[in-house]
């Protein structure tokens, strides 16, 4: 943890690129409460319109897509969209390049670490064949890893790094598209049948998610590389290149628009598919990520309109923080203790109003370490 005393708030926020920050706290924003808020709300009123939009926060259990399967990957665009403005800071510092590899890789295994003991719920010592080794934050630091390094290593040139990023994603569609697990059709993609789930049933130690799958196995760490580097050449695009914002701007949309094109064409061999990272998917919610960032981009920081996301900004500032603390804080408890008397207020909608009151006390804590300088990092 680091706590940050010699700077006010105003002048830390204005060191680093606005949007990027309120961009993560939006991301992080739905997984606080809303997408369960969104269910129970939908399960009171019991229509079709809202029974359709609360499968917007919920994951296809194998092929297809919704709103919720953007918050994982745009997290780990975020992550890589930083990456050249750290890492040449660090650099024009006088650092060597094994020295921030170094740097790089202990932040990885720290999340790897992190998200070992969050898939556990809590510190207690189990047998090593009963812990879930894969993680959300492991794959998020994996991909960081590696990421980095071929951003080290390229040596911030814009072709190698997309050459890379071509290579892992074709690289990753033959792997699957010629393999297939024993007793299966070659290519097979099914959760059982695919090569990736097959790999891990081998290879990846304790216990997987589905049993014979893992919904953030190992060999999809290969894509989620891909995710990270995109931004890591966004990033790259944004701080090196010479043309204006506004230049940037419509590049990051037309480039967007072309992957989100080019997914919709490719999953037509290999389906936009969450739990095996496809190809696809990761083109498309690349896209997604692109376009997502270009508006908040132009609005924040071209355009200068800041203020209506100081809420976001509260949040992504200490992302990582809100995400492993309801292991060690009930936050339900406390919204449930503090608001019980809204609850009650609100009959039948106690369950979701009371949600949100957990997101509330999220938020105001998130405030509170802001007000008093505290950052959680990595």
């Amino acid at each position: 943890m680091n706590k940050i005393s010699n700077t006010g708030n105003h002048e830390f926020v204005k060191s680093r690129m606005r949007s990027i920050d309120a961009l993560r706290g939006f991301d992080m924003f739905w997984i606080m409460g809303i997408g369960v808020a969104v269910t129970q709300f939908a399960t009171i009123q019991d229509t079709p319109f809202w029974a359709q939009f609360a499968l917007q926060f919920s994951h296809p259990y194998w092929d297809g897509f919704t709103f919720w399967d953007m918050i994982f990957p745009l997290f780990m665009f975020i992550s890589g969209l930083t990456s050249p403005f750290s890492i040449d800071k660090q650099l024009e510092s006088g650092r060597s390049r094994k020295q921030i590899v170094w740097k790089i890789v202990k932040r990885g295994f720290i999340l790897i670490l992190l998200g070992v003991i969050f898939n556990t719920r809590s510190l207690e010592l189990r047998d090593l064949s009963e812990y879930r080794y894969a993680s959300v934050l492991g794959k998020i630091g994996a991909s960081y890893v590696f990421a980095n390094i071929l951003y080290i290593y390229t040596k911030g040139k814009i072709k190698p790094m997309i050459f890379w990023y071509s290579f892992l994603l074709i690289g990753y569609w033959l792997l699957l598209k010629f393999t297939s697990a024993p007793g299966f059709p070659m290519g097979d993609l099914t959760e059982e049948g695919n090569f990736m789930s097959y790999f891990d049933r081998l290879f990846l130690p304790g216990v997987l998610s589905r049993g014979i799958h893992d919904t953030v196995g190992m060999l999809n760490i290969i894509t989620g590389t891909a995710t990270t580097l995109s931004g890591v050449i966004a990033g790259y695009f944004l701080k090196k290149h010479p043309a204006t914002p506004i230049k940037k701007v419509i590049w990051f949309l037309i480039i967007g628009a072309g992957m989100i094109l080019l997914a919709l064409l490719w999953s037509i061999d290999f389906p936009v598919n969450k739990n095996l990272w496809s190809s696809s998917f990761t083109l498309l919610t690349g896209g997604i990520s692109l376009i997502l960032f270009s508006l908040f981009y132009y609005v924040i920081d071209v355009k200068g309109y800041y203020k209506w996301s100081f809420f976001f900004t509260v949040i992504g500032i200490n992302s990582i923080f809100i995400y492993v603390s309801p292991i060690f804080i009930n936050y339900a408890y406390t919204g449930n203790t503090l608001f019980n008397w809204l609850g009650q207020l609100s009959g039948a909608y106690a369950a979701p109003v009371l949600t949100l009151c957990s997101v509330l006390v999220k938020w105001l804590l998130l405030y509170f370490m802001y007000k008093k300088k505290i950052f959680i990092k990595i």
